[in-house]
């Protein structure tokens, strides 16, 4: 047996095709959806971009414990894992927060990885004189000033669709399949950053959404308040969806080398993302500091599964990235650990067909917010009740940020925590954490989504949020949630 993950940054489950999108250029995800089955309720985990990818790799979600860092040393790794029982692993991705010293420990697990250079604010082409760089409808100050003059420096080298990272990420890939193609026991890990913003797609995408704008360019929203014009916000809307038509046609490419090389017949492929993005909806741009309503929090998921031949099918079992360490252990023969908390996705095809349930609730969020649970018609978001998000720690051995190392003011103050029972022994730093999420402000919220699937009338129902919080005090305990959560939270 083989396996493919093909993993995108940002996708929007809900302009997807196989999802009831009816407005992006996307035929071969609905390609996809004739060879798979589509999971229609599938949800984020640990959010954003790197705690997802922890979660990917060891089943288990890890928000709850810190932000955005590494591996740490008492995690367990698929990669890892499977290279000890004798499966060959390779990643290839353009996402440049792998090489950064909030990831630095995850490229590393696989027995070969490959990286592209240049998306947003990669620090690839040196260029000591600011550049020309036009008045755009967003300006950026400090860190994300920064990352911006950086992108439109690294955006002069990638002049064709060839020389676009995404291209290059996907061509690699391609690569691997041509030359394992006869071999047996590799999983192979095509990650593209995109369509993650900026919204950078080459004019041949662009044409495909005609529209009128005289305006500033707009392909970089913030994560904000929506303040702009309508124009602009369907400008902005309409270079996203350029940009995930380009991921389309990345897409198309694997599922033809799929079909050249007669790999259907032996190879799992797993497509998905880290999460969603808003653009506009709610009133808010991006990810991470507004609640996560589905826009964010509710994710595509495709499988094909070789050993099933199940095709053309959809699923409505709640799924997580979690699921997917187990789903791919389980293929490949390996045990999964005790300390992973996620399913195999055999076990969630197994309920629907039974007319059961493979999981009650599932659990979600960013570190320092809202914590919440669905049981896949309930939302629940659980605020802070303190204005300074007290109490909160990071507990770690690898004490990074996204793209830097803790400051020596936050080490000051650190302590040794009681080892947690997955850190298998082992005592970990407990250092005092500040959010930037003003979650307390939002306030706790209850949302059906049945009867409101746009999530725009929050539920003011007493018996509803008492169940919804017994299971999300069910889901934290299951994720061995340090004591302070439950008190920042008021959930005593």
């Amino acid at each position: 047996m083989k396996a493919i993950i093909v993993m995108f940054d940002s996708l929007n489950r809900h302009m997807l095709p196989p999802y009831g999108g009816k407005d992006v250029h996307a035929p071969n995800f609905s390609r996809l959806a004739d060879r798979s089955v589509t999971f229609d309720n599938n949800w984020v985990g640990s959010m954003p971009c790197m705690p997802a990818r922890r979660d990917l790799l060891t089943g288990r979600h890890n928000f709850l414990h810190r932000s955005w860092g590494p591996l740490e040393p008492f995690d367990d790794s698929l990669p890892a894992l499977l290279r000890q029982h004798g499966v060959y692993s390779h990643l290839v991705s353009d996402h440049y927060h792998y090489w950064e010293a909030g990831g630095a420990t995850y490229h590393t697990q696989y027995t070969t990885w490959d990286n592209v250079r240049g998306q947003e604010g990669d620090p690839w082409k040196g260029h000591v004189a600011n550049p020309e760089i036009p008045e755009h409808v967003h300006q950026y100050e400090g860190y994300r000033g920064w990352l911006f003059r950086q992108d439109w420096i690294n955006r002069q080298s990638m002049s064709t669709e060839a020389d676009h990272s995404q291209s290059q990420t996907f061509e690699k890939g391609l690569e691997f399949m041509r030359t394992n193609r006869s071999e047996d026991r590799w999983l192979l890990q095509i990650e593209a950053f995109d369509p993650h913003e900026p919204f950078f797609a080459p004019q041949a995408y662009r044409d495909l959404y005609p529209h009128e704008y005289n305006g500033k360019p707009f392909d970089w929203p913030n994560y904000a308040k929506v303040r702009e014009t309508r124009q602009e916000i369907e400008h902005c809307r309409f270079e996203y969806s350029s940009l995930l038509s380009m991921c389309d046609a990345s897409l198309g490419k694997v599922l033809d080398a799929m079909d050249e090389y007669d790999l259907w017949k032996d190879t799992m492929l797993i497509v998905t993302t880290d999460h969603g993005l808003l653009l506009g909806e709610h009133d808010w741009w991006g990810k991470s500091m507004m609640p996560f309503y589905n826009e964010i929090a509710r994710t595509p998921l495709f499988l094909w599964d070789p050993r099933s031949g199940d095709r053309g099918s959809r699923c409505g079992q709640l799924t997580q990235m979690i699921d997917l360490a187990p789903t791919l252990l389980e293929l490949f023969g390996v045990p999964a650990t005790p300390d992973m908390i996620g399913i195999p996705l055999t076990e969630a095809l197994k309920a629907d067909a039974d007319g059961g349930r493979s999981r009650e609730a599932v659990l979600f969020g960013i570190h320092g917010a809202h914590v919440n649970c669905t049981d896949g018609q309930y939302v629940y978001m659980r605020a802070p009740v303190h204005p300074d998000n007290s109490p909160l720690y990071n507990y770690t051995l690898m004490p990074t940020h996204m793209a830097s190392l803790f400051s020596v003011e936050e080490l000051r103050g650190m302590e040794l925590a009681k080892p947690f029972p997955f850190t298998k022994g082992v005592s970990t730093l407990k250092i005092k954490a500040d959010s930037f999420v003003p979650a307390h402000r939002m306030g706790t919220l209850l949302y059906d989504t049945v009867s409101d699937p746009g999530q725009l009338q929050p539920l003011d129902d007493e018996d509803a949020e008492n169940r919804m919080k017994k299971l999300l005090v069910s889901l934290m305990k299951a994720s061995d949630a340090p004591p302070e959560q439950y008190e920042r939270l008021g959930l005593a």
